[in-house]
């Protein structure tokens, strides 16, 4: 997978919250990167590109949260080829930093500190370390660097490179079919009470040929389908007004009542097996891990919609 690809695709999730805090943003990629003769697989890493692109949003969105307004974001992507060729993504920010005695735990689950300067943001256990076991997954290692409270913070992942040529060809390939992949007829309903995420989707769906209606609650959505019928649903699992299973069977019904056909993709930041198994069984088509990879959803709509049609 392209890790240019991943990182940009992360950038453009929080993009609207680096404008709304009017955070200076700066995104520095290695010249061998940029230079056009370099090789395709100089940012090719093996892995899945879901689970990685989770590990990105998970890093700039603390990065963004936890930096005040007018602060700096910069992501760095460099090669190290010293270091058995591996890929390194640099996320550092000059927000509230870390505490000296906290750094050794940052990466523990729900853990949180306590001063008073971290007291009004919610603690950013959970993902770093649903960051730190995606990574070290891909063979990568993930460290963070801070010189204390007020200084900022730094958050290194390391992944191992591709170094087969041959796979030159069919990941030119696989990069031209994901640009070709068209949506266009599609209407789809995005229910996500992430302005952030909705956004993304309804620019990121509608730049392929979709229609999109994208509301923040099980209310609204319930609202919607009263009045129209999408294509195709995209239903975050945790929802502030009701959970995403309360929506899927209000669904599920309604196929029943009208003899119509709604695919479903769960969208839900834990990314566990349990969690998978039980949208699959309350009545999901899909189910994606968020930040979820463009292609990947994008695949799964164009299938879906494909296979409600009868023509799979």
């Amino acid at each position: 997978m392209n890790l240019v690809d991943i990182i940009t695709a992360a950038v453009d999730v929080v993009r609207p919250r680096i404008d709304a805090k009017q955070l200076r943003f700066e995104l520095l990629l290695d010249t061998a990167i940029q230079s056009p003769k370099s090789e395709v697989l100089n940012i090719l890493v093996w892995g899945d590109a879901e689970r990685l692109q989770q590990v990105m949003w998970n890093l700039l969105s603390n990065a963004v949260k936890f930096t005040p307004e007018g602060g700096q974001v910069t992501v760095q992507l460099e090669r190290r080829e010293q270091e058995a060729s591996l890929a390194q993504i640099t996320v550092a920010d000059t927000g509230i930093g870390i505490r000296a005695d906290f750094l050794p735990y940052v990466f523990d689950l729900f853990r949180q500190a306590d001063s008073t300067s971290t007291r009004s943001y919610k603690g950013l256990g959970l993902g770093l370390e649903i960051a730190r076991y995606f990574v070290e997954q891909h063979d990568g290692i993930i460290e963070a660097e801070s010189p204390g409270e007020g200084q900022g913070a730094t958050f290194i992942v390391q992944l191992p490179l591709i170094q087969n040529r041959d796979l030159r060809a069919s990941s030119s390939q696989l990069t031209q079919d994901q640009r070709e992949v068209d949506l266009t007829g599609i209407l789809i309903l995005v229910v996500d009470d992430d302005a952030d995420v909705r956004s993304w989707l309804n620019t990121m769906l509608q730049s392929r040929g979709a229609e999109v209606i994208a509301v923040d609650s099980v209310a609204a959505a319930i609202h919607t389908l009263e009045h129209s019928t999408p294509n195709l649903l995209i239903n975050d699992i945790a929802l502030a007004d009701a959970d995403g299973y309360v929506l899927i069977g209000y669904i599920k019904e309604l196929e029943t009542r009208n003899g119509i056909q709604i695919p479903a993709i769960a969208l839900t930041a834990y990314a566990t097996e349990e969690a998978q198994e039980a949208a699959i069984a309350a009545g999901f088509a899909r189910y994606l891990a968020k930040p979820v990879a463009t292609i990947a959803l994008i695949t799964a709509i164009a299938s879906l919609h494909t296979e409600s049609k009868g023509i799979a």
